[in-house]
C-alpha cells in the first residue's frame, strides 16, 4: 500500500516546524512504528535525516509512542497505543498527518518527540503515603470492598502516555492526576495522606497544564479506557479534605 505521509519536523525546542512530505510503500501487517522504522531506513541511505519519534515496548504498556495520527491522539482505533496500530487500519486513507503531542507542558524535543516530564513531576508532588507498614499482613484481615478495589486497579492501568492531555480544548491532565490519586487515595493505605489530590492538583497547574471543561475527549482516546469518573473521585476526595 501507497502512503502519502505528512509528518512533523522540528529541529530543537527553539526553532520552527513545519510538515515534510514523505511517500513509503508499507505492508498492511506493518504496525505503524515499523512503517515510520522503514521510512527511516531509506532516509539514512539517501543520506538524508532520520524522524526521530519516542518508544519503547512496542507492546502498548509504557505510552511512550506518542503521535497524532491524522488529529487523533495514538490514532483511529480506540484503547490503542500508537506501536498497536496497523497500516491495515489506514487502507482507505492514502495521505497521513502524524504530529507531535500539542501542549506547553509537552515542549517537542525533536520532531515526534516531546518532553513529558512534567508528569513525573506531578507524581513526585504527590508523594508517597506516610505510614509505617511493617511486614507484610495476611490480606484478607484488610477488608476492601470489591468495587473499591476494581475502581483502584482500573485506575492504576493508566501508562501516563499523554494522549488525554492532547486531545482536551485545554491541554488539561486532569485524567492523568485523577488516575493517580484514584489509584492509591481510594483505598485504605492512602486514607492517611489526604492533602495528596490538592498536591497534585497544584503541580499540575504549576506545569502549565489547563482545567477540565468536561468535553470528555480524554477518555475517548486513553489506550487503557480509563472513565472519567475517576476525576468524580478526585474531586470528592479534594473537597472532602478541606
Amino acid at each position: 500500500m501507497i502512503f502519502k505521509l505528512n509528518i512533523w519536523r522540528q529541529e530543537s525546542p527553539e526553532t520552527e516546524g513545519y510538515f515534510e512530505k514523505h511517500e513509503v510503500d508499507a505492508s498492511e501487517d506493518s504496525s505503524f512504528l515499523e512503517m515510520l522504522d522503514a521510512l527511516n531506513e531509506s532516509l539514512i541511505l539517501k543520506g538524508a535525516k532520520p524522524v526521530a519519534f519516542d518508544f519503547d515496548c512496542r507492546e502498548g504498556i509504557c505510552g511512550s509512542c506518542n503521535l497524532v495520527i491524522n488529529g487523533t491522539p495514538h490514532g483511529k482505533q480506540r484503547a490503542t497505543t500508537s506501536c498497536q496500530q496497523y497500516m491495515r487500519d489506514y487502507k482507505n486513507e492514502s495521505e497521513l498527518w502524524i504530529e507531535p503531542w500539542r501542549a506547553t507542558a509537552f515542549p517537542v524535543i525533536k520532531d515526534l518527540m516531546v518532553d513529558r516530564t512534567a508528569f513525573d513531576r506531578i507524581i513526585q508532588a504527590g508523594g508517597y503515603i506516610p505510614i509505617r507498614t511493617g511486614s507484610a499482613c495476611e490480606a484478607n484481615t484488610l477488608p476492601i470492598e470489591k468495587h473499591i478495589a476494581d475502581a483502584a486497579f482500573d485506575a492504576a492501568t493508566c501508562i501516563g502516555c499523554g494522549a488525554c492531555v492532547a486531545i482536551c480544548p485545554n491541554a488539561s491532565a486532569s485524567l492523568f492526576v485523577a488516575a493517580k490519586v484514584a489509584h492509591l487515595s481510594t483505598l485504605p493505605q492512602g486514607d492517611m495522606d489526604k492533602k495528596r489530590p490538592a498536591k497534585m492538583l497544584k503541580a499540575m497547574e504549576d506545569e502549565g497544564f489547563g482545567s477540565c471543561s468536561n468535553y470528555r475527549e480524554c477518555e475517548s482516546v486513553c489506550p487503557k479506557e480509563i472513565n472519567v469518573s475517576a476525576i468524580t473521585t478526585m474531586n470528592r476526595l479534594l473537597y472532602r479534605s478541606r
